[in-house]
Protein backbone atom coordinates (compact mmCIF):
# COMPACT_ATOMS: atom_id res chain seq x y z
CA UNK A 1 0.00 0.00 0.00
CA UNK A 2 1.32 3.40 -0.71
CA UNK A 3 2.42 5.41 1.70
CA UNK A 4 0.43 8.74 2.73
CA UNK A 5 1.84 11.85 2.95
CA UNK A 6 1.00 14.57 5.51
CA UNK A 7 -0.68 17.03 3.33
CA UNK A 8 -2.91 14.13 2.40
CA UNK A 9 -4.10 14.69 6.25
CA UNK A 10 -3.61 17.53 7.18
CA UNK A 11 -7.09 18.37 6.10
CA UNK A 12 -8.70 15.76 8.46
CA UNK A 13 -6.59 16.49 11.23
CA UNK A 14 -8.32 18.02 14.64
CA UNK A 15 -5.80 20.99 15.25
CA UNK A 16 -6.91 21.49 18.49
CA UNK A 17 -8.23 19.44 21.63
CA UNK A 18 -11.63 19.21 21.95
CA UNK A 19 -13.26 19.83 25.60
CA UNK A 20 -14.37 16.87 26.76
CA UNK A 21 -14.80 15.33 30.53
CA UNK A 22 -14.75 11.39 30.69
CA UNK A 23 -17.74 9.84 32.28
CA UNK A 24 -15.56 6.27 33.15
CA UNK A 25 -13.97 3.90 31.42
CA UNK A 26 -14.79 5.00 27.46
CA UNK A 27 -11.24 6.07 26.21
CA UNK A 28 -9.27 3.17 27.84
CA UNK A 29 -11.77 1.33 25.44
CA UNK A 30 -11.45 3.11 22.80
CA UNK A 31 -8.26 2.94 22.40
CA UNK A 32 -8.03 -0.76 23.22
CA UNK A 33 -10.31 -1.22 20.05
CA UNK A 34 -7.98 1.12 18.04
CA UNK A 35 -5.41 -1.08 19.37
CA UNK A 36 -6.70 -4.24 18.01
CA UNK A 37 -8.38 -2.61 15.24
CA UNK A 38 -11.90 -3.17 16.24
CA UNK A 39 -14.71 -1.45 14.99
CA UNK A 40 -16.59 0.66 17.45
CA UNK A 41 -20.53 1.64 18.27
CA UNK A 42 -21.38 4.26 20.10
CA UNK A 43 -24.55 4.25 21.25
CA UNK A 44 -26.66 7.44 22.96
CA UNK A 45 -29.44 9.87 23.14
CA UNK A 46 -29.17 12.79 20.71
CA UNK A 47 -26.77 15.64 21.79
CA UNK A 48 -25.29 13.41 24.64
CA UNK A 49 -21.42 14.14 23.52
CA UNK A 50 -20.85 11.30 21.09
CA UNK A 51 -19.62 13.12 18.42
CA UNK A 52 -16.95 15.43 20.47
CA UNK A 53 -15.66 11.96 21.80
CA UNK A 54 -14.80 10.93 18.60
CA UNK A 55 -13.38 14.10 17.77
CA UNK A 56 -11.54 14.09 21.26
CA UNK A 57 -10.32 10.68 20.17
CA UNK A 58 -8.91 11.78 16.73
CA UNK A 59 -6.83 14.13 18.46
CA UNK A 60 -5.85 12.00 21.37
CA UNK A 61 -4.56 9.40 18.86
CA UNK A 62 -3.59 11.92 16.37
CA UNK A 63 -5.61 10.49 13.43
CA UNK A 64 -7.45 12.11 10.46
CA UNK A 65 -10.89 12.04 11.19
CA UNK A 66 -13.57 11.82 8.41
CA UNK A 67 -17.14 12.27 9.50
CA UNK A 68 -20.26 11.45 7.53
CA UNK A 69 -23.84 12.35 8.52
CA UNK A 70 -26.04 9.32 7.71
CA UNK A 71 -29.34 9.94 5.97
CA UNK A 72 -32.07 8.07 3.86
CA UNK A 73 -30.69 9.27 0.64
CA UNK A 74 -27.30 8.18 1.30
CA UNK A 75 -26.07 5.89 -1.39
CA UNK A 76 -23.43 3.77 -1.49
CA UNK A 77 -21.48 5.35 -4.18
CA UNK A 78 -21.70 8.62 -1.67
CA UNK A 79 -19.83 6.67 0.38
CA UNK A 80 -17.47 4.68 -1.43
CA UNK A 81 -17.21 7.37 -4.92
CA UNK A 82 -18.10 7.76 -8.59
CA UNK A 83 -16.79 8.55 -11.50
CA UNK A 84 -17.65 12.21 -12.73
CA UNK A 85 -16.62 13.93 -15.97
CA UNK A 86 -13.99 16.87 -15.38
CA UNK A 87 -13.27 19.20 -19.05
CA UNK A 88 -13.26 16.02 -22.03
CA UNK A 89 -12.71 12.95 -19.40
CA UNK A 90 -14.06 10.97 -17.17
CA UNK A 91 -12.14 10.95 -13.47
CA UNK A 92 -12.70 8.61 -10.51
CA UNK A 93 -13.46 10.32 -7.17
CA UNK A 94 -13.07 8.50 -3.88
CA UNK A 95 -15.98 9.08 -1.69
CA UNK A 96 -15.49 9.74 2.33
CA UNK A 97 -15.15 6.35 3.12
CA UNK A 98 -12.37 5.27 0.49
CA UNK A 99 -10.85 8.39 1.69
CA UNK A 100 -10.54 7.04 5.15
CA UNK A 101 -9.29 3.50 4.15
CA UNK A 102 -6.33 4.77 1.91
CA UNK A 103 -5.40 7.50 4.04
CA UNK A 104 -5.80 5.68 7.69
CA UNK A 105 -8.00 7.94 9.01
CA UNK A 106 -11.20 7.25 11.83
CA UNK A 107 -14.26 7.18 9.19
CA UNK A 108 -16.81 8.22 11.54
CA UNK A 109 -20.51 7.30 10.26
CA UNK A 110 -23.09 9.63 12.82
CA UNK A 111 -26.79 8.05 13.36
CA UNK A 112 -26.00 5.27 10.85
CA UNK A 113 -29.62 4.12 11.11
CA UNK A 114 -30.84 6.94 8.90
CA UNK A 115 -29.12 5.59 6.05
CA UNK A 116 -30.25 2.98 3.45
CA UNK A 117 -29.84 -0.22 4.89
CA UNK A 118 -28.08 -1.45 1.48
CA UNK A 119 -25.95 1.33 1.85
CA UNK A 120 -24.94 -0.07 5.46
CA UNK A 121 -23.98 -3.46 4.00
CA UNK A 122 -21.24 -1.93 1.97
CA UNK A 123 -19.31 -1.82 5.69
CA UNK A 124 -19.05 -4.92 6.22
CA UNK A 125 -15.64 -6.45 4.95
CA UNK A 126 -14.20 -3.26 6.57
CA UNK A 127 -15.50 -4.61 10.11
CA UNK A 128 -14.18 -8.08 10.19
CA UNK A 129 -10.93 -9.45 9.57
CA UNK A 130 -10.89 -9.11 5.74
CA UNK A 131 -10.49 -5.26 6.30
CA UNK A 132 -11.34 -4.02 3.04
CA UNK A 133 -13.38 -2.01 0.43
CA UNK A 134 -14.84 -3.59 -2.20
CA UNK A 135 -15.06 -0.64 -4.94
CA UNK A 136 -17.27 -2.87 -7.50
CA UNK A 137 -17.30 -0.24 -10.59
CA UNK A 138 -13.41 -0.33 -10.46
CA UNK A 139 -13.22 -4.04 -10.02
CA UNK A 140 -10.97 -3.29 -7.12
CA UNK A 141 -10.67 -4.65 -3.59
CA UNK A 142 -8.67 -2.22 -1.50
CA UNK A 143 -6.90 -2.63 1.67
CA UNK A 144 -7.51 -0.69 4.35
CA UNK A 145 -4.26 0.94 6.04
CA UNK A 146 -3.38 0.26 9.21
CA UNK A 147 -4.51 2.91 11.07
CA UNK A 148 -8.05 3.01 9.39
CA UNK A 149 -10.94 2.39 12.48
CA UNK A 150 -14.58 2.39 11.85
CA UNK A 151 -16.85 4.54 14.44
CA UNK A 152 -20.21 3.91 13.88
CA UNK A 153 -23.09 6.37 15.98
CA UNK A 154 -26.84 5.49 17.01
CA UNK A 155 -29.37 6.39 19.08
CA UNK A 156 -31.48 3.45 20.57
CA UNK A 157 -34.17 5.64 21.27
CA UNK A 158 -35.29 5.91 17.73
CA UNK A 159 -35.60 2.14 17.58
CA UNK A 160 -38.50 0.93 15.17
CA UNK A 161 -38.70 -1.88 12.74
CA UNK A 162 -37.85 0.94 9.88
CA UNK A 163 -35.10 2.25 11.83
CA UNK A 164 -32.65 -0.23 13.58
CA UNK A 165 -29.44 -1.87 13.19
CA UNK A 166 -29.45 -5.26 11.85
CA UNK A 167 -28.11 -8.28 13.46
CA UNK A 168 -25.41 -8.90 10.50
CA UNK A 169 -24.24 -5.07 11.20
CA UNK A 170 -24.62 -4.47 15.11
CA UNK A 171 -22.23 -7.76 16.38
CA UNK A 172 -19.47 -6.51 13.77
CA UNK A 173 -19.19 -3.88 16.33
CA UNK A 174 -18.04 -3.44 20.14
CA UNK A 175 -19.32 -0.77 21.47
CA UNK A 176 -19.58 2.03 24.50
CA UNK A 177 -22.58 3.60 25.53
CA UNK A 178 -23.41 6.97 26.29
CA UNK A 179 -25.97 8.63 28.85
CA UNK A 180 -26.31 12.30 29.79
CA UNK A 181 -22.90 13.36 31.62
CA UNK A 182 -23.54 13.18 35.74
CA UNK A 183 -24.88 17.13 36.97
CA UNK A 184 -21.78 18.15 38.38
CA UNK A 185 -19.98 17.71 34.84
CA UNK A 186 -22.33 18.70 32.83
CA UNK A 187 -22.60 21.51 34.72
CA UNK A 188 -18.89 21.91 33.51
CA UNK A 189 -19.32 21.50 29.64
CA UNK A 190 -22.16 23.93 29.72
CA UNK A 191 -20.54 26.30 31.50
CA UNK A 192 -17.11 26.27 29.80
CA UNK A 193 -18.85 25.22 25.99
CA UNK A 194 -21.94 27.79 26.77
CA UNK A 195 -19.69 30.81 27.92
CA UNK A 196 -21.62 31.54 31.57
CA UNK A 197 -21.03 31.08 34.71
CA UNK A 198 -21.36 28.03 37.12
CA UNK A 199 -24.28 28.85 38.72
CA UNK A 200 -26.55 29.68 35.62
CA UNK A 201 -24.60 26.38 33.95
CA UNK A 202 -26.39 24.60 36.92
CA UNK A 203 -29.61 25.80 36.56
CA UNK A 204 -29.78 24.90 33.10
CA UNK A 205 -28.35 21.00 34.34
CA UNK A 206 -30.86 21.02 36.91
CA UNK A 207 -33.29 22.33 34.18
CA UNK A 208 -32.73 19.42 32.19
CA UNK A 209 -33.08 16.60 34.63
CA UNK A 210 -36.48 17.91 35.30
CA UNK A 211 -37.30 17.78 31.68
CA UNK A 212 -35.63 14.44 31.09
CA UNK A 213 -37.72 12.51 33.92
CA UNK A 214 -41.34 13.71 32.17
CA UNK A 215 -40.86 11.95 28.89
CA UNK A 216 -43.62 10.08 29.56
CA UNK A 217 -45.99 12.78 29.30
CA UNK A 218 -45.54 12.46 25.54
CA UNK A 219 -41.68 13.98 24.35
CA UNK A 220 -39.66 11.97 22.26
CA UNK A 221 -35.96 13.36 23.87
CA UNK A 222 -35.40 14.77 26.74
CA UNK A 223 -32.98 18.26 26.55
CA UNK A 224 -29.84 17.22 25.60
CA UNK A 225 -26.37 18.59 26.78
CA UNK A 226 -26.22 20.16 23.48
CA UNK A 227 -29.25 22.27 23.92
CA UNK A 228 -28.44 22.84 27.39
CA UNK A 229 -25.43 24.46 25.38
CA UNK A 230 -26.80 26.23 22.68
CA UNK A 231 -29.10 28.08 25.87
CA UNK A 232 -25.96 28.93 27.48
CA UNK A 233 -24.49 30.82 24.42
CA UNK A 234 -27.91 32.73 23.89
CA UNK A 235 -27.30 33.99 27.26
CA UNK A 236 -23.71 34.78 26.89
CA UNK A 237 -24.63 36.73 23.77
CA UNK A 238 -27.31 39.00 26.03
CA UNK A 239 -30.38 36.64 25.60
CA UNK A 240 -32.98 37.56 28.69
CA UNK A 241 -32.38 33.51 29.96
CA UNK A 242 -35.94 32.28 30.13
CA UNK A 243 -35.98 33.79 26.69
CA UNK A 244 -33.06 31.63 25.70
CA UNK A 245 -34.07 28.37 27.47
CA UNK A 246 -37.79 29.21 25.58
CA UNK A 247 -35.84 29.49 22.50
CA UNK A 248 -32.83 26.56 22.46
CA UNK A 249 -34.91 24.26 24.84
CA UNK A 250 -38.94 24.46 24.42
CA UNK A 251 -39.44 25.20 21.18
CA UNK A 252 -36.65 22.65 19.53
CA UNK A 253 -38.15 19.95 22.12
CA UNK A 254 -41.80 19.85 20.91
CA UNK A 255 -44.69 21.47 18.61
CA UNK A 256 -46.99 20.23 21.03
CA UNK A 257 -48.60 23.48 22.67
CA UNK A 258 -49.51 21.58 25.89
CA UNK A 259 -45.93 20.22 26.18
CA UNK A 260 -44.59 23.69 25.55
CA UNK A 261 -46.89 25.13 28.10
CA UNK A 262 -45.55 22.55 30.74
CA UNK A 263 -41.63 23.49 29.78
CA UNK A 264 -42.34 27.10 29.46
CA UNK A 265 -43.90 26.21 33.73
CA UNK A 266 -40.52 24.76 34.22
CA UNK A 267 -38.24 27.51 32.61
CA UNK A 268 -40.33 29.79 34.85
CA UNK A 269 -39.39 28.12 37.89
CA UNK A 270 -36.49 27.95 37.87
CA UNK A 271 -35.42 31.38 36.01
CA UNK A 272 -37.84 33.57 37.64
CA UNK A 273 -37.30 37.01 37.81
CA UNK A 274 -38.27 39.44 35.25
CA UNK A 275 -36.40 37.25 32.13
CA UNK A 276 -33.24 40.62 32.01
CA UNK A 277 -30.39 39.28 34.40
CA UNK A 278 -27.25 38.28 32.11
CA UNK A 279 -25.00 36.30 34.05
CA UNK A 280 -21.89 35.43 31.47
CA UNK A 281 -18.63 33.63 32.63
Amino acid sequence: MAETSAAETDGYRIDREPFYLPAGDELKLFQAACDARLPVMLKGPTGCGKTRFVEYMAYRLARPLITVSCHEDLFASDLIGRYLLKGDETVWVDGPLTRAVRLGAICYLDEIVEARKDTTVVIHPLTDHRRYLHIERKGEMLRAHPDFLMVISYNPGYQSVLKDLKQSTRQRFVSLEFGYPDPEKETRIVANEGGVDLQVAARLVSLAGKIRRIRDQGLMEGASTRLLIYAAKLVHHQTPQREACRTAISLPLTDDRRLQETLNDLIDDYFAGDGTEIKTA
